[in-house]
């Protein structure tokens, strides 16, 4: 249900501010004051934005004698924007931190300036962001005074600040100031931090020390046994739940021992004796929670197989099952108030691309036992996820390349089944595999065909001589249908809807500067060479939708949620109640959190909507439902009384869909449309070996009834799929159905 567009925007920033502020300084340079005499530029701050100048104004200025200063030069370039950021260690004690600074504008339009706050942890993973999206500051402004807070992590590492401008116009920011619990900085307690013995451990910072893994049938079982093993004793044993042993390393150590076993019983005593070493475990027993319960009790049964792994070995696992693990735990966390996992201190051990085959193993090791115990949706992969994990030992091991890696990795994510895990960020290799070339159109798939649905480059789209309505039928000689089975395997989604849709995002990319496309128009075909353009030139001319609000008929209202704003619910719903139909339009990512704000208007009393599922610290693998949430908790006699239509389609994910969910609560609601995507839950990010981001759904998002929500995705109460037919016509059917739906309704 998270929203990261402009955080994923920012993570070229982030990677370069991470590696910043290792001086334990308590002076900032927050009033612009202090210029570095070689940049000109004010000291410690960074700035960046295509088009954008980004300098510092000594004529206009709060106080002081100096401002920070943006504007955007000639025209703005695809999603560009303009920041400037300036990044500081987390040493501080406290439960919130606050950055506050004023700023002045002048005609800033489509877009909005900001401050940015953002809290890094453990490899610059995000724990807490916020960039005033949803303001809607712009316009012109005098000066006056901005404010940013965000809870204080006790694991963060990074405090990145900056001023941002997204669109046009000039913005001046000055006099900055960041407080810990309400305190200036330079007054805030510097926290001493205690160093985890598993810190401490660095025998393999310089590589694993293993080049290559012969495999063979007996080998990988023995892999495969290994890391069941070696992940099921990082999330129980209390020893390495502490944080007094890196896990990592450990796989380092017990491996080549592994690889020397000829048979089982060999492989066994190696286990047990590195179980052992890992300290003695107390006899503090913690009391279970009922099986009967749980939405999903962990897969365990493996372990209590004496014959295979034998008795010793067996009891010796069983026997950490019950034993005591509380307080902080180095490698998991739970996310306040939400309930999502918090992978902690897993490396990605930058900037190795293709790291050996010791950390190669390691990632597969570390993604599957993610999986294992602290995926929701686990019981929704419907295979034996234990086979997958040994299916995959060869692929990971034998990667003889970045690129090969990769594809592994993604191969792997694929099988979970989960619209939000992905591989995020800097991929040079996918990049490559995937065409550095850009079509100047875009496709979608409707009636399972590849459709030209816009041009993203308008002049250059249109001298393709494509049409929208076109129907591909092959890229570079290659059919579309072809094209689809192979990449099936490497495209994570919940659903084939959603697939389709990912797939089609890349289906005409390419490694050459040209493509040649066959289509069809009617009952003619044809085929045409076009030019193609790297990423930043073709994604210019985005479409957007010109209003969130309006009237589709004097008494039928509309919403669009892709571009709303919290702020003009107070002005527009007035009239809206006094419509016969309202229309809420959910093909998009909602561009505001309006979920309550806009449910307080439908919902004639306390009304639940969801229930969700989340998982434990102390008892890895189990997932609970906890009570029902309400979209409203108030008597409400002046509710909206007209027909309620939700569109949606596989566009609607996350937070679409958790927004579905609730609208569809209110009296008589319908849902019309086609598959969503499939993935609701708060993500949760953690890392891999070779600079991989990903995440996963990290809470199970349920029905009040407990209904699945996920792959499955907020099913219509009437499906409506566009035809090829009604978009070459211009027409949204969809749209077309729910005005239908409302005129019967009312007669």
């Amino acid at each position: 249900m998270k929203s990261f567009p402009i955080l994923t925007m920012l993570c070229a920033f982030a990677a370069m501010a991470y590696g910043q502020a290792t001086n334990q300084q308590t002076e900032y340079n927050l009033g612009f004051e202090k210029i570095n005499s070689a940049s000109g530029f004010a000291e410690m701050w960074s700035r960046a934005g295509v088009g954008y100048n980004v300098t510092i104004d000594t004529v206009e200025k709060h106080g002081g004698t100096a401002s920070l200063m943006m504007e955007l030069k000639g025209a703005r370039v695809g999603n560009s924007f303009g920041f400037c950021g300036y990044t500081l260690p987390t040493m501080y004690e406290g439960k919130e931190i606050e950055l506050r600074g004023w700023l002045k504008l002048q005609d800033v339009k489509d877009g909005q300036v900001g401050l940015m706050l953002r809290i890094n942890g453990e490899d610059g993973k995000t724990l807490q962001f916020d960039n005033m999206q949803g303001r809607n500051i712009q316009g012109t402004r005098d000066w006056a005074m901005y404010s940013v807070k965000l809870p204080l992590p006790a694991d963060g590492k990074k405090i990145s600040i900056a001023g941002l401008l997204i669109g046009t116009g000039k913005v001046w920011a000055d006099d900055l100031e960041l407080l810990i619990d309400g305190k200036d900085i330079s007054q805030a307690k510097i926290k001493i931090i205690k160093p985890f013995k598993a810190d401490e451990d660095k025998e393999f910072d310089k590589g694993s020390k293993i080049a290559s893994i012969p495999l063979d049938a007996r080998r990988i079982n023995d892999l495969a046994v290994l890391g069941k093993v070696w992940g099921y004793v990082k999330y129980y044993h209390p020893a390495v739940y502490k944080g007094e042993h890196n896990m990592d390393y450990e796989l380092f150590r017990v491996l080549p021992k592994i690889m020397e076993c000829k048979n089982d019983k060999e492989r066994n005593e190696v286990l047990l004796a590195w179980i052992n070493q890992l300290g003695a475990t107390d006899t503090v027993t913690q009391k279970q929670k009922e099986t009967a319960e749980a939405k999903i009790v962990p897969d365990l049964k493996w372990m209590e197989d004496g014959k295979t792994l034998g008795q010793q070995l067996s009891a010796r696992l069983t026997g950490l099952q019950n034993l005591q693990r509380e307080g902080p735990a180095y490698y998991i966390g739970m996310v306040d108030n939400i309930g999502n996992p918090e992978f902690k201190n897993e490396k990605a051990y930058n900037p190795i691309r293709y790291p050996d085959a010791g950390f190669r193993l390691l990632a597969l090791y570390r993604y599957w036992n993610i999986i294992q115990y602290f995926f929701p949706y686990k019981h929704l992969i419907e295979e034996d996820w234990k086979k997958v994990l040994a299916e995959f030992i060869p692929a990971f091991v034998n990667a003889s390349n970045e690129q090969e890696y990769a594809l592994a990795l993604l191969s792997l994510i694929t099988r979970v089944n989960d619209t939000h895990a992905n591989i995020y960020g800097s991929s040079p290799a996918l990049e490559k595999f995937k065409g550095i070339y850009y079509a100047p159109v875009q496709v979608a798939f409707i009636e399972n065909k590849a459709v030209v649905t816009r041009y993203l480059m308008e002049v250059e789209g249109r001298s393709t001589g494509l049409e929208k309505g076109d129907i591909i039928t092959a890229v570079n000689g290659v059919s579309v249908e072809d094209l689809i089975k192979s990449r099936l395997a490497i495209t994570p989604a919940s659903n084939y809807a959603t697939k389709l849709r990912n797939i089609a995002n890349d289906l005409l990319r390419g490694a050459d500067s040209t493509m040649s496309l066959t289509y069809q128009r009617g009952k003619a075909t044809g085929t045409v060479k076009i030019s193609c353009y790297p990423r930043q030139q073709v994604h210019a001319n985005y479409e957007i939708k010109d209003t969130c609000f309006k009237y589709v008929t004097p008494d039928i209202a509309y919403m669009y949620l892709g571009t709303i704003k919290k702020n003009y619910f107070a002005n527009v719903m007035p009239g809206f109640l006094k419509t016969k139909g309202l229309i809420i339009d959910l093909r998009c990512y909602p561009s505001d959190w309006v979920v309550f704000i806009l449910g307080g208007y439908l919902m004639p009393t306390t009304t639940p909507f969801v229930n969700f599922t989340t998982g434990s610290m102390a008892n890895p693998g189990y997932f609970y439902f906890n009570t029902n949430l309400n979209i409203s908790e108030k008597e409400n006699p002046d509710y909206y009384k007209g027909k309620v239509v939700i569109l949606v389609n596989e566009q609607t994910q996350s937070q679409a869909e958790y927004s579905a969910m609730a609208y569809r609560a209110a009296p008589g609601a319908k849902v019309i449309g086609s598959t969503t995507a499939g993935a609701d839950g708060n993500i949760s990010w953690f890392s891999l070996p070779g600079g991989i981001s990903t995440c996963i759904s990290g809470i199970g998002v349920y029905y009040p009834d407990k209904r699945e929500t996920q792959r499955v995705g907020i099913v219509p109460d009437i499906t409506v799929h566009p035809t090829i037919k009604g978009f070459t016509a211009g027409r949204d059917e969809v749209l077309e159905k729910a005005i239908e739906i409302i005129n019967k309704s009312s007669k």
